[in-house]
């Protein structure tokens, strides 16, 4: 333990992290740089902050504030000690609707304060697009913005006071008329006058160095306003008194319609006058679908407020009528507008890849120009690209004139990194000649700081200096950043990763084969951070739980950027820093679908495990239920599972069991179907006297089947021996909506079949049943099903997942040589056969075959019998839309299906928590439980009476049994008992 370690154990009550973990989540930020800090503290009072900057001081150790690390510039890394604000100063001290004005922590997240003020109609102004994890401090640190900015200004317009330490220990609150000022500030501003007042650019976007100019005598000498976007440089806020404005009752949203991103920026300045609460745009290169857009090739987010929707509605029509756009839709209701918002908002994301998928990288992020000068700067711009060969997508807040861009650099070789140095300097003169700011919201820090002298002059640049030592005279306020800065090509991120790709199992297609391109990914926009699932959402249920960076998908990625760069972590894949922050991951895929980049977390978690324990004793859990697949054929096959079920009943013999298999204690275990759902599929055959594994039943149903469409169903692990009601109940649905329905084949077969447990093609019947060819071999193993290999590959036991997966393969290959879809009943096997085995088995082209064969329960029916009308169960339900369908598999056809069997209102989002291994292995009970109680388990609770649950994954049934006592049922259970109550009512 080093000295200064030691020394901060003893003064501060908050924690003090010098471990490789705690480093190593905050060596990045969103933006392109990486410094390793000595150590983390999370203060927590403004008391830890006086003692951290007086142990620092002594120890002349930088320090650095860190909110929710999604700079953009650098300015929230650094090489000193970091103080993390979110876990303890992040609360509201006070809110006065009266006054208008709330007191709030630098760690509080803004999401909190909007929450916070609604009730009373009222709101904080600025809102960046991060605003479900940013937090105050660090938007007062970089004067922060937002999409509303043209309606009620910067961070730094909403700042009454504000609390500060300097380096020296000082306590200071910062105000008007000087208040607060440190010695020696208010005369170096007196001997400047001429300067400040001539020396800054007159526009709405102008964040670049110190706002100096706040503290002229006609503008109230503010001395909080100066403080703001000063990024930690002149001192550590410890609390804000800040104003709310009022929320308009009502908002509409015009969305209008432009031929390209040139003639939308033209335009954004005309549409001032009206009064628009937001002006920003973006092109269609950032769009993963434009069916809700109007028709265009770039677009206005342009939002009106009012008393009413009537009057909101009224001035946003007003500006479509006087806008020329090529279309345009006007939106009113809530949840109509938050779907074209989160568009908007996940540009920040999806802007890190480029159409064709190549990355793109932040540097010039957010310049800023006089919207009058947008259209000209643009073409500029796009001129500068072309020159440079660089490809970038403009998008943001062109209603005042900022910019977001990411643009393809190559920051990995030293030609591009050399490129990407005369592109920032020939840009910097761009954006002055146009009369900009170099930062417009996301601060200078170290990717735009060199490059000041170019907008403010020599003279102005040392001014900035003079004012840094008035604050800081000893340098120890995150320096690098803002002024003397590092070079704007030093400590880049991506020079510490391996240059060759590294030996993985899973191809990683999106990536190049690149397990570190894959990790690159994530780009530390955090919106896995957000402490509430919003609608639908499910990523990241774990950083939701704990609260814990490490265990939210940015923390994973930055632990795994740490194990392949080798400096922190040094163990590689051995690292038992990574294989803990992976330990509560649920694997639940929500990052996939949730991130703007989507990062594959669960993925990359299941790589992490294979290499970690190659050659290596697994936890048990993975032996237990790793290989569920395994232990279960083998019960069926023994028929021993009335023996089990009884031994799991005995509570010694259970605990026992629990121990040994390393499931948690709480949890209890399910019991085994006495009869599979192949066996009653088989006995199915058998009364019915039919061949051909199609089933039976009367002449009148044999008729459909023979007419209909083949579907292939397949016999999941949870639906063969845990759960066979949901298969029986699929079979008669798929039967009665017109499909011929049979199982995939259980040996090897040399053609195309139509015999055995499940067969599906043509044939030379043979005393009822189909001849077929068989591989010999076959028979001295025995029958055998096919299997998703989910449970392997969710431990990581890749090559045993491999070879299931394989040998799987082997038996659906005749049914790959027909037209029959492959109908998948359970999600996560749904989504495995989907995403994990092409992925996993990328070398072979039978892999992508059945992939793209794979249908849910809901698309065989819309897409194979799409006349078919559903039975009316006409019953409110409830439940959770399953994680991977959410993420992979998508519920578009559920919700059709729901609807059209009159299942009336919305499933949540969210994880269930179990997720398969996850929630039953020992010592995630706790965070599996809190993941219930998040959004499923008060969705059950709150249900209105006779409501239908719904849960078609097995995890989300046995969840729902364990925690509430409540029964679940997949929607083809459901439709299947209102067949049969039809068909009951229609007999008397």
């Amino acid at each position: 333990m080093s000295e200064l370690e030691v020394d901060l154990r003893k003064v501060v009550r908050g924690e003090v992290g010098f471990d490789v973990t705690s480093r190593a989540l905050t060596t990045m930020d969103a933006s392109n740089y990486r410094r390793v800090p000595l150590g983390v503290v999370a203060p927590h009072d403004a008391d830890d902050v006086a003692a951290v900057l007086e142990v620092c001081r002594d120890h002349m150790v930088p320090v650095v504030a860190r909110g929710g690390g999604t700079s953009i510039a650098g300015q929230a890394t650094g090489a000193g000690v970091v103080l993390d604000f979110t876990r303890h100063m992040n609360r509201i001290v006070s809110l006065d609707p009266e006054t208008r004005t709330a007191v709030v922590q630098p760690g509080l997240v803004l999401d909190r304060l909007q929450d916070a003020a609604a009730p009373h109609g009222l709101r904080f102004g600025p809102d960046p697009s991060t605003h479900s994890r940013c937090t105050l401090g660090g938007m007062i640190g970089n004067n922060s913005c937002g999409s509303h900015s043209v309606a009620w200004g910067t961070t730094a317009d909403s700042v009454r006071e504000l609390d500060v330490i300097t380096a020296r220990g000082q306590r200071l609150r910062l105000g008007e008329e000087w208040a607060g000022a440190p010695r020696g500030l208010r005369e170096l501003v007196e001997g400047e006058l001429a300067r400040l007042r001539t020396g800054f650019p007159e526009l709405p976007r102008r964040i670049s160095g110190y706002a100096l100019d706040a503290l002229l005598p006609e503008k109230s000498a503010d001395v909080a306003r100066s403080f703001c976007g000063s990024e930690g440089t002149l001192g550590i806020l410890t609390e804000a008194t800040v104003g709310l404005v009022e929320a308009p009752r009502a908002r509409a949203l015009a969305v209008l319609a432009y031929a390209d991103e040139s003639a939308a920026a033209q335009a954004a300045a005309g549409l001032l006058p009206y009064g628009p609460l937001t002006v920003e745009g973006m092109a269609a290169d950032l769009v993963r679908s434009t069916a809700a857009l109007p028709r265009g090739g770039a677009w206005l987010f342009v939002e009106t407020g009012g008393e009413s929707e009537g009057e909101a509605r009224a001035r946003a029509e007003a500006i479509v009528r006087a806008a020329d756009v090529v279309d345009a839709r006007v939106v009113t209701d809530a949840a109509g507008q938050r779907a074209l918002w989160r568009i908007r908002e996940d540009a920040s994301g999806t802007a890190t890849r480029m159409p064709d998928g190549s990355e793109a990288w932040p540097g010039w992020e957010d310049c800023a120009v006089p919207p009058e000068r947008l259209g000209a700067y643009l073409r500029d711009f796009r001129a500068l690209l072309t020159a440079h060969g660089l490809r970038g997508t403009p998008y943001g807040h062109f209603g005042d004139g900022c910019i977001h861009v990411r643009i393809d650099f190559d920051l990995l070789t030293e030609a591009g990194i050399g490129r990407f140095r005369r592109f920032s300097e020939e840009l910097a003169e761009a954006v002055v000649a146009h009369g900009g700011s170099l930062s417009g919201e996301h601060g200078d820090g170290q990717a735009r700081a060199e490059l000041l002298p170019k907008m403010y002059g020599a003279e102005m640049v040392r001014l900035f200096e003079r004012a840094k030592g008035v604050w800081d005279p000893d340098g120890l306020l995150n320096p690098g950043v803002l002024v003397r800065p590092a070079p704007l090509d030093a400590n880049l991120r991506f020079a510490v990763l391996p240059r060759e790709p590294v030996d993985v199992a899973f191809g990683y297609p999106s990536d190049g084969g690149d397990f570190s391109a894959a990790v690159r990914r994530c780009v530390g926009v955090a919106k896995c951070r957000t402490t509430s699932a919003a609608g639908p959402a499910v990523m990241c249920p774990s950083f939701r739980a704990t609260g814990e960076e490490e265990h939210s998908t940015r923390g994973r990625a930055r632990l795994l950027h740490e194990m392949l760069a080798g400096e922190l972590v040094t163990d590689g894949w051995r690292s038992t820093e990574v294989r803990d922050a992976l330990d509560l991951c649920l694997s639940c895929k929500g990052c996939r679908s949730d991130c703007p980049v989507e990062v594959d977390m669960a993925t990359y978690k299941a790589e992490f495990l294979h290499h970690h324990y190659a050659g290596r004793r697994r936890p048990a859990a993975h032996y237990s239920m790793g290989r569920l697949p395994q232990w279960l054929r083998l019960v069926a096959r023994t028929r021993t599972a009335s023996l089990v079920n009884a031994v799991a009943a005995v509570g010694p013999l259970a605990r026992a069991a629990k121990r040994l298999g390393g499931i948690a204690p709480e949890r209890k275990i399910p019991r085994v179907a006495t009869r599979t759902f192949s066996r009653w599929w088989e006995g199915r055959r058998a009364e019915a006297g039919s061949g051909g594994g199609l089933g039976g039943g009367d002449a009148v149903a044999d008729g459909i089947r023979e007419r209909g469409e083949l579907v292939v169903l397949w016999p999941d692990t949870f639906t063969e021996h845990l759960s066979p009601s949901v298969g029986e109940a699929a079979v008669r649905v798929l039967e009665a909506a017109g499909l011929r329905v049979a199982l995939p084949p259980t040996v090897r077969l040399k053609r195309v079949p139509v015999g055995d447990g499940g067969s599906v093609g043509g044939g030379a019947r043979v005393g009822g049943r189909t001849a077929v060819a068989m591989d010999p071999l076959s028979l001295l193993r025995g029958r055998s099903r096919v299997c998703c290999g989910l449970t392997y590959v969710s431990t990581g036991q890749l090559d045993r997942a491999r070879a299931v997966l394989r040998h799987t393969l082997d038996l659906i290959e005749p049914v790959l040589e027909t037209a029959a879809p492959v109908v998948v009943l359970e999600p996560s096997c749904a989504a495995a056969l989907r995403s994990d085995l092409p992925e996993l088995l990328h070398d072979d082209p039978r892999a992508r075959r059945l992939a793209d064969r794979v249908l849910t329960f809901a698309e065989a029916l819309e897409r194979h019998a799409p006349d078919w009308t559903p039975p009316r169960v006409d019953r409110a339900a409830v439940g959770q839309t399953h994680c991977h369908q959410h993420a992979v598999l998508g519920d578009g056809a559920d919700r059709r299906l729901r609807q059209a069997a009159l299942l009336s209102g919305e499933l949540s989002g969210g994880c269930c928590g179990l997720a398969g291994n996850f929630g039953f292995e020992k010592g995630h009970f706790e965070v599996s439980l809190a993941c219930a109680e998040e959004q499923l388990l008060p969705s059950v609770r709150g249900a209105q009476e006779g409501a239908v649950v719904l849960a078609d994954g097995f995890s989300c049934r046995t969840q729902l049994e364990q925690l509430a006592g409540v029964r679940g049922r997949h929607l083809a259970e459901v439709l299947a008992e209102a067949l049969g109550e039809a068909s009951g009512t229609a007999k008397e």
